[in-house]
């Protein structure tokens, strides 16, 4: 979810690069300086082997009001996203042929009072209607192919079972409600992560209903949660290396990501800063993010644009998008295809590299 959103975020520390932390001097044109009319940019020669410069950018399907959590399901030869639309409290799914249907309603929030809850749109358009984000937030799927779902004003991680039942895993940490759970991954032994603040609620961290004071990401597993990450003050994006020895987390509105090593236990240490582009101000944050089967991570940022940063930290290139996205997914059969959720449309790319798709 965008992290601008997320309130009392507090200050924010430098982090300095620890040893053995990938260097990122950064330079070369941000996004924001780059023609606006060649949406594929390449900043290093590697970035040829990941996508073609004459790729373009389609529009599959827009009219929607804030779309999140796009994630891809493989269904035998075929197969359609799945994504969160925040505004109206639902989750679409949508073939790559622009075949669209309702998947699931009151996705999010489940209750009555929806004036209590989620926060007001960001960045609105001269003369748009005033609207709140109350529908859920990032989607994933889990070892069995069941969907996961991180509700946002539901404050809740739940799981749609395979006869369609719901089921909430998790709202808790030691006894206190989760305020906005965010995005969410699932590691190949089953251990879910997931990010919580408090951008769930309508008044953020002066809401009356706050119970949790920590944020960062969350654990569960074999039903239990545990907080893995509390050095960040606002966690959004996650993705794991192919290898799943590193765990990438990002940093919503301040846009910045940083790298942990993953344990045999699953608990996370050693978080090192990875890239940082704060220094870019154009529209655009870190939200979503994704890694291909070569360990390159493709985040979103300003730009707006995907940035692709090597397993190093090094910015590749730059995939310019026609408006503010906040996340993405790698699909089709063969994972070349990159669709993202754009603010009110769902686009898609061709790429050269596939991203990691796990089987069920």
């Amino acid at each position: 979810m965008r992290g601008w959103i997320l309130f009392g975020a507090g200050v924010v520390g430098i982090f300095l690069i620890q040893p053995g932390a990938a260097q990122n001097p950064n330079s070369g044109p941000k996004p924001s300086q780059l023609a606006a009319d060649k949406p594929v940019v390449r900043l290093d020669p590697a970035f040829d082997t990941l996508i073609s410069s004459d790729a373009e950018i389609a529009k599959i399907k827009g009219g929607f009001g804030f779309t999140e959590g796009i994630t891809w399901v493989q269904k035998g030869n075929s197969g359609y996203v799945l994504f969160s639309d925040m505004w109206t409290n639902q989750i679409y799914k949508l073939t790559p042929d622009g075949q669209l249907s309702l998947y699931l309603d009151h996705s999010g929030y489940t209750g009555f009072d929806i004036f209590r809850v989620g926060m007001p749109s960001p960045d609105p358009d001269p003369g748009e209607d005033k609207w709140y984000e109350f529908g859920s937030n990032g989607l994933a799927l889990d070892r069995q192919g069941r969907l996961l779902i991180a509700t946002w004003s539901g404050r809740s991680i739940d799981r749609i079972e395979k006869n369609g039942k719901r089921t909430t895993l998790a709202d808790r940490y030691d006894g206190k409600r989760f305020g906005g759970t965010n995005d969410l991954i699932v590691k190949k032994d089953g251990a879910i992560y997931f990010t919580d603040g408090t951008g769930g609620m309508r008044g953020g961290a002066k809401d009356p209903t706050k119970e949790l004071d920590q944020r960062g990401v969350f654990m569960l597993k074999d039903g239990k949660v545990s907080l893995v990450v509390n050095d960040m003050p606002a966690t959004n994006g996650l993705a794991f290396s192919p290898d799943e020895k590193y765990l990438y987390v990002n940093a919503s509105q301040m846009n910045y990501v940083r790298r942990y090593e993953v344990q045999p236990d699953d608990t996370l240490t050693g978080g090192q800063m990875f890239f940082d582009m704060r220094d870019d101000k154009a529209r655009g944050i870190t939200d979503g993010m994704k890694v291909d089967t070569m360990g390159n991570v493709w985040e979103t940022g300003p730009g707006p644009a995907i940035w692709v940063l090597s397993p190093n930290g090094k910015h590749l290139g730059t995939i310019r998008l026609p408006e503010v996205s906040a996340n993405l997914s790698f699909g089709d059969n063969d994972s070349k295809t990159i669709y993202i959720a754009g603010r009110t449309t769902i686009y898609k790319i061709r790429v050269k590299t596939p991203g990691i798709r796990y089987s069920f």
